[in-house]
């Protein structure tokens, strides 16, 4: 019988190909890279012996007896679950992903390198106090350790994607640390590139009324006009130059690093709620990636009479922080504030010396410095940055600017995330100490950036609001206000100082008893300071408004059932003005109208109406804007309601509806008509005729994106991380999709990264949930097993106890000092 066996078996192999026998084996010895649950390694500087349990859903419970000791373990942590990730973050910073990817990212690298944003984060390295940068030299060694213990690149201990490209990750420097955290300062950072629209669109002859339409102020708001741009920077009206479309394009990779933020927090105080006590709420909406931005995890430190102190929460990979979560007093939840906190400069070039440029006090020179970008396969690729009295100049084909700047000058940027004194980190590492609601207001004064909006809420039952950062102080007399490029030659354009920390939006136990963000305006009309122009539309906090300012009683459960709300505000309020200037038509689909006309403006996965909606918005924008916007329309098109508002109202500032490329004068109501069949054409396309297969989830999933394998088939398949989701650009349950991308148009590239909710009455039962799964490395049964729970809007409990969390865990690390 045996040797049957053996024959049989030899038979089999004998027939599979040798290159899937070695995908076989390639799989089983990549599958040994995922991390064991339960070890024992030795740790120079240790001071003493930390455990590292992992329970059931792979969050590690980290416990040692110092704060330095607790950070080192984590470090090791992040390096065994997240360093592929971390790397690609690291030398993002750093300015040298072209060394990993070759001649696709060298213009991100550009991006970086010219504004010096690793320089930045050396200086601010050197602005710590030496129990900070302890902190994170600790956290560093922690990477490092595992790093040494790894052996070489084709090890078992390195994740597939380093064994695939063949890279081997250097050591990590605490400066890493610092431009880890300065990148979220890049992801959020969306002024800069509302600056070069609003550029384009004066370089297209618009006027402030036309751009106003295109980029409206939310209601809350009153702008003062802008100057004619034309003529502050001596722009040349018309068409723009040929090529822009094709530079931006050259600029794709950057956007996975700049996908801007959205998010939703509010707090509840005690008297609204059943335990009597407090309940907050936090989901930061940001770009989803394989794996999620973020690792959850609970560390603890023993103290010598038996207590401890935790901290619970998400990480980032790469840095020593729970940057939203909990300790033993009070929980804190974080949104983008959205100041406007850069300022792009047109700087004229000395016709005479190139070397210089024009300030109010005559001509200076540049500072100027080489680069060199490495670049795998390729040749290096070098360039000349440079520097002005405002801050680095920008690439000159970044976002196509040169095709719309005047001829002889360039463009720089001043920007708080590239200040040398940034000690954000420091304001970080004190959320173990804060015992209340005071002590976090009182504490953040070394946040610098980028600006958050923070709700926080204690054991005592106090709630309250911070907005800390650094906001640029700008002159009466400037009329741009940040809103676009800025004369630089102009020194009244220049910034005056920024705001003290004491005038930093603020608030305490307000009579309300709750208090809300969701990146709209955070205060009224009495508050002194300049703080953007820019707002998100109200849509998100007006639904949060209605769901949670006038509710009693309220749990944990009901807080839950808002933050997964995906009933569509703004879609409520456009679709049947869309609906009454189609009204009355033969020419279109009346089934398609008939049905959206029933639809609650729920965006349920499993309906078609929002499918349906969505569909006909995008092609509207198209068809209204493209013939206006001509070569500048891509970088425009996404679902604007406020501005679609305004262009089917009664007084745009120019007849939007009407294709000025055909000789007929349309109305909105023909425009619209045509797009709604453009809608179910591109639909059928994309489905087939059945419409009984159309729902919102088979085109509107969640699409968490591998760096870099998201670009690589087969591998996308494997690594990147999908699932249906319901939600939209509106709803409390974000689901953002890109218009632009004729592909995936409804695919979800951003969306809610994590949700934490607090209750104060019993920290322990709050709960958590990030996008994918705690694991970096596609092998591990923990890559994507928070996927479905996420789109379900479901969570997971963390507790501090050590009994509530032993049941069914993974395995123990013991991490030891050397004697």
């Amino acid at each position: 019988m045996r040797r049957i066996i053996k024959g049989l078996l030899w038979i089999v192999f004998s027939l599979i190909p040798i290159a899937l026998l070695g995908s076989v084996l390639g799989y089983v010895w990549l599958a040994r890279s995922v991390a064991p649950a339960t070890g024992e390694m030795t740790l120079a500087d240790l001071s003493g012996a930390v455990t590292v349990t992992r329970d059931k859903n792979a969050v590690p419970h980290i416990s040692g007896n110092s704060v330095d000791d607790v950070l080192m373990a984590l470090g090791f942590v992040h390096a065994q679950e997240r360093l592929w990730q971390m790397e690609v973050n690291r030398m993002a910073g750093q300015g040298r992903l072209s060394e990993l990817f070759g001649d696709k990212t060298v213009f991100t690298d550009r991006f970086i390198r010219s504004i010096g944003l690793y320089e930045s984060a050396e200086s601010s390295l050197a602005a710590l106090n030496d129990a900070d940068r302890k902190k994170i030299d600790a956290y560093v060694h922690g990477i490092n350790e595992f790093i040494a213990s790894a052996g070489p690149t084709f090890g078992s201990k390195y994740s597939p994607e380093f064994v695939v490209l063949g890279h081997k990750p250097e050591k990590w420097a605490a400066a890493d640390v610092i431009v880890t955290l300065k990148l979220m300062s890049v992801t959020l950072a969306a002024n800069i590139d509302d600056e070069v629209l609003r550029l384009k669109f004066a370089r297209l002859g618009m006027n402030d009324a036309e751009i106003t339409d295109l980029q409206p102020p939310v209601p809350a708001d009153t702008p003062p006009p802008l100057p004619d741009l034309r003529q502050v920077l001596g722009l040349p009206s018309g068409t723009l130059k040929a090529g822009a479309v094709e530079a931006e394009k050259q600029f794709a990779s950057l956007n996975e690093f700049m996908a801007t933020g959205a998010s939703n927090n509010w707090v509840v105080g005690g008297a609204r709620t059943e335990s009597g006590k407090p309940i907050l709420a936090n989901d930061p909406h940001l770009g989803l990636t394989a794996p999620g931005i973020w690792y959850l995890a609970h560390l603890q430190v023993k103290n010598a009479d038996g207590t401890s102190r935790n901290l619970v929460g998400v990480t980032l990979p790469g840095a020593p922080l729970v940057l939203l979560g909990r300790n033993d007093k009070l929980a804190w939840g974080f949104t983008n504030t959205g100041a406007d906190v850069q300022d792009i400069f047109i700087e004229k070039i000395n016709p005479a010396n190139a070397n210089e440029y024009q300030t109010p006090q005559g001509f200076q020179p540049f500072e100027k410095k080489n680069v060199a970008i490495k670049v795998k396969g390729g040749d290096t690729v070098n360039f000349e940055r440079m520097v002005t009295r405002h801050g680095p100049v920008l690439p000159a084909d970044y976002r196509g600017l040169d095709h719309y700047l005047p001829d002889g000058t360039v463009a720089s940027l001043s920007w708080t995330a590239l200040a040398g004194d940034d000690t954000t980190v420091s304001a970080g590492l004190k959320l173990w100490d804060f015992a209340n609601v005071s002590d976090f207001q009182n504490g953040m004064r070394d946040f610098i950036t980028p600006m958050q909006s923070i709700v926080i809420a204690d054991v005592e039952g106090n709630i309250g609001l911070i907005a800390p950062g650094r906001v640029p102080v700008r002159d009466p007399a400037n009329q741009i206000m940040g809103r676009a490029p800025s004369p630089g030659w102009d020194a009244t354009y220049d910034w005056k100082g920024f705001i003290p920390y004491e005038g930093l939006p603020r608030v305490y136990n307000p009579a309300e008893n709750v208090l809300a963000t969701a990146n709209t305006k955070i205060v009224d009309a009495a508050y002194p300071h300049f703080l953007t122009f820019d707002w998100d539309e109200p849509w998100r906090f007006e639904r949060i408004k209605t769901l949670v300012y006038g509710a009693n009683e309220q749990t944990l459960a009901t807080n839950g059932k808002v933050q997964g709300d995906a009933y569509d505000n703004a879609y409520a309020v456009l679709l049947p003005v869309m609906l009454k200037q189609v009204g009355g038509r033969n020419d279109v689909d009346l089934d398609v109208v008939k049905q959206l006309s029933a639809w609650n403006f729920v965006e349920d996965r499993a309906r078609a109406e929002p499918l349906l909606f969505s569909a006909w918005l995008r092609m509207a924008t198209k068809r209204i804007l493209e013939d206006d916007l001509g070569d500048a329309f891509p970088s425009f098109w996404q679902g604007h309601v406020g501005a679609m508002l305004r262009w089917l109202g009664p007084n745009p500032a120019r007849d939007w509806c009407d294709d000025g490329r055909t000789p007929e004068k349309e109305s909105c109501g023909d425009i619209l008509a045509l797009a709604l069949g453009d809608a179910v054409k591109d639909l059928e396309t994309r489905l087939g005729s059945d419409r009984s297969n159309w729902s919102w989830g088979k085109l509107h999933y969640a699409y968490g994106a591998h760096r870099p394998f998201a670009q690589v088939s087969p591998l996308d398949q494997l690594f990147n991380v999908t699932v249906p989701a319901s939600g939209g650009a509106f709803s409390l349950d974000r689901g953002k999709s890109s218009f632009t991308d004729e592909n995936n148009p409804f695919r979800v590239t951003h969306g809610t990264s994590y949700r934490g909710l607090f209750d104060l009455a019993d920290l322990d039962r709050s709960t958590y949930i990030q996008t994918t799964g705690q694991s970096g490395n596609v092998f591990s049964a923990n890559y994507r097993d928070f996927a479905q729970k996420w789109a379900n809007t479901e969570a997971i409990s963390i507790p501090t106890g050590e009994r509530a969390y032993e049941e069914g865990l993974l395995g123990v690390w013991r991490l030891k000092p050397k004697n």
